[in-house]
């Protein structure tokens, strides 16, 4: 009588996949009749004695088989009880059921961004990412991949990578005429990306967060969204009117290099005045220093920030309006006394830049190559300024065109700002009119041309229908 193990009843047929590869064959065989219910859940496998004498093939090609499936889920491998089958195969845990016969729809095309766009005349008011040396940033990422190890791309610096942080830091000393140190700076995703943070870390519902009007609508946004009661600030011909800050508020947004719309640059004595209220009023003062790069008839002003003596100035900063829009890498510069809670903000809400872009951005900033990138094209957008307002009749009234990638163009009396903007899209022309910006405030009827992102050439052809279009207005 035989003693041992009774050999296992399972019509296992030799496949014909072993032809083409014996290992891989057994692998797509058991595999198969595993998927099929073929060797339904719980039942045991051949030994792999057996199955080689059936299928004519070596012990070790079936082990490596049966190891296979066993480091992918499909069997279970125990001492003494032989290989079974799992009771819950791989598939069903990340394959979802095969979807029906039916047609698939048609695929949605996304809709062109409404706001601001390059090479779209007159509302492109954003660097222009030809001026923009791509193989210089190539050797950059490289250079600054290659110059680190693997721990520099594991490590988790919630502020961002000291390297880049420092970078920043002696730029701001050097340029920006900021007394500040790399432990100030948090890098971030650029200017609404600095707004969240500093709404979601600052304000409680109820508090008073004051802005520019006209202004960035964006910020008022964010800070409503985070609870607070927004208030409109007028402004003049010095800027912001510091005079009508509340007495008690929780901050205060201003862009004081070049007034986002408008064009102004914030005076030197409210400057002064605003840092006295902040320090009064126990507020925050938040500098977007929005365009401050691109001053084409004289040097601009110091920083905000670097008259601030009672460090109650956030400032805010982006790359992304200097460089190329997709870059998504900006920065702030904080106060002591809100790193912390910021950088706890900043950890919860995630990582938002990518190790490569600041490596890539510690090259480029250490080598030069950004100064001689913003040198290059302040020249360039200069001269497209200079071509726009050669175009514009005689006795236009322009604002806002000393500095930054856009100007003001105040209309003709009587002139209706959405008449005057739909006359202009007739002929492909897109402008944003000034009261888009307008909270309260009640100014003449103006609109926003932008040039940055737009060619001599196209400059000159569009600048001659928006001339007809004021003749004719």
């Amino acid at each position: 009588m035989s003693r041992g193990k009774a050999a296992t009843a399972l019509d296992l047929p030799r496949p014909d996949t072993l032809d083409a590869g014996k290992q891989q064959g057994a692998y797509e065989a058991l595999r198969g009749a595993i998927l099929n219910r073929q060797l339904p859940a719980g039942s045991r496998l051949p030994s792999t004695r057996s199955l080689a004498e059936r299928w004519l093939v070596s012990r070790g090609t079936l082990e490596a088989a049966f190891e296979r499936l066993h480091c992918e889920g499909y069997v279970q491998r125990v001492a003494g009880s032989g290989t079974r089958v799992c009771a819950v195969i791989p598939e069903q845990f990340i394959a979802a059921p095969a979807p029906s016969e039916a047609a698939r729809r048609e695929v949605v095309a996304d809709q062109p961004e409404a706001g601001v766009q390059s090479h779209v005349p007159f509302v492109a008011r954003r660097p222009d990412a030809s001026l923009f040396d791509l193989k210089s940033w190539a050797r950059c990422i490289s250079r600054g991949l290659l110059s680190v190890g693997p721990g520099v791309l594991e490590a988790a610096h919630t502020a961002g990578l000291p390297a880049l942080r420092e970078q920043i830091a002696d730029y701001l000393r050097s340029y920006r005429g900021m007394r500040c140190e790399a432990d100030e700076v948090i890098v971030t995703s650029g200017i609404r990306h600095a707004l969240d943070l500093i709404a979601r870390t600052l304000l409680k519902p109820g508090d008073t967060a004051c802005v520019e009007d006209p202004g960035y609508k964006p910020a008022r946004r964010l800070f409503s969204l985070a609870g607070a009661h927004v208030q409109a600030i007028a402004v003049t011909a010095e800027g912001l009117d510091t005079a009508q800050l509340p007495d008690q508020a929780r901050l205060a947004y201003v862009t004081p290099a070049h007034q986002a719309p408008l064009g102004m640059t914030l005076s030197v004595s409210r400057r002064l005045a605003l840092l006295d209220w902040a320090a009064r009023a126990d507020a925050w003062v938040v500098e977007d220093d929005y365009d401050s790069e691109y001053n084409y008839n004289s040097a601009p002003l110091a920083a905000l920030k670097s008259l601030d003596a009672s460090d109650r100035v956030i400032y805010c900063g982006s790359f992304n309006k200097n460089l190329f829009p997709g870059l998504r890498v900006g920065f702030m510069v904080v106060p002591k006394a809100l790193r912390p809670a910021l950088l706890r903000t900043l950890q919860l809400t995630g990582y938002p830049v990518g190790a490569t872009d600041q490596l890539g951005l510690v090259e480029f900033l250490g080598s030069g190559a950004f100064v001689r990138h913003l040198r290059a094209s302040r020249q360039a957008y200069q001269a497209r300024r200079d071509a726009l307002l050669a175009c514009l009749p005689e006795g236009s009234r322009v604002s806002g065109q000393q500095a930054g990638l856009h100007c003001v163009l105040w209309l003709p009396a009587g002139v209706q700002e959405q008449d005057f903007c739909s006359r202009a899209a007739a002929v492909g022309l897109t402008l944003q009119p000034l009261g888009k910006f307008c909270s309260e405030a009640r100014l003449p009827p103006a609109v926003i041309l932008g040039y940055t992102a737009l060619t001599l050439a196209q400059i000159r052809y569009h600048g001659r229908m928006l001339t007809q279009l004021l003749i004719a207005a």
